[in-house]
């Protein structure tokens, strides 16, 4: 998001609220699970923009809690308005952790990661469903809209867990690239094995500087 400075005379002399740039980052669309099975993002669909209105989008997730005990977070991308989420994809994913008893470690999870693979994409590892257990974080999507390039993405989530009675912090790492040169135009978030029971992922346009 840009930021905008004024010293004391330039703010003076604005005279409307309109005069004041309004940033780069542009609120397209919110979604807000109630026992969802997924959350879906289709250009030109209620409101939705995923073309090349703007070079980057940003989604952002919310506290999203899933139905079910210790399931993965996910996403796929469509390259036919939402018919097939199926692109494929190759990826990298690491995590660090850190513990209440002051432990850490960083890992690279080969079991999450994709070569050449048409599957949803590990966000997360597993969250669990107690009360106050969500995952939460963002995701970069570059030049969706291009017909000339492959279409690279950067996401990062967070996560608390519990392992042997150990709370611990997960930090998740995950980018890569969509093997395509045709337009991307739909985006869908999921738990690997549940529904997600509630929160909220907030889609934004990031506009040329």
């Amino acid at each position: 998001m840009a930021l905008v400075k004024y010293n004391n005379n330039s703010i003076s002399a604005v005279t409307s609220a309109s005069s004041i740039p309004s940033g780069a980052l542009t609120h397209i669309k919110t979604l807000t699970a109630s026992s969802s099975a997924t959350l879906s993002f289709v250009d030109g669909s209620n409101g939705v923009v995923l073309d090349s209105t703007y070079p980057i989008y940003k989604f952002e997730f919310i506290n999203c809690h899933p139905a079910n005990n210790l399931v993965q977070f996910q996403f796929n991308m469509s390259a036919d308005s939402g018919s097939n989420y199926n692109v494929t994809k190759t990826t990298t994913i690491f995590v660090a952790l850190h513990d209440s008893t002051g432990s850490s470690g960083l890992t690279y999870r080969t079991n999450q990661d994709l070569a050449q693979g048409t599957g949803f994409q590990s966000l997360s590892s597993d969250v669990g469903n107690l009360d106050d257990d969500s995952v939460s974080g963002s995701l970069y999507l570059f030049n969706p809209s291009s017909t000339t390039f492959v279409k690279h993405f950067i996401a990062t989530t967070n996560r608390k867990a519990v392992f042997a009675g150990t709370i611990y912090l997960e930090t998740t790492f995950i980018a890569g690239y969509g093997n395509t040169t045709s337009a991307i135009d739909g985006v869908r978030f999921q738990f690997n094995t549940a529904n997600i029971d509630s929160g909220k992922i907030k889609l934004y346009g990031i506009k040329d500087s």
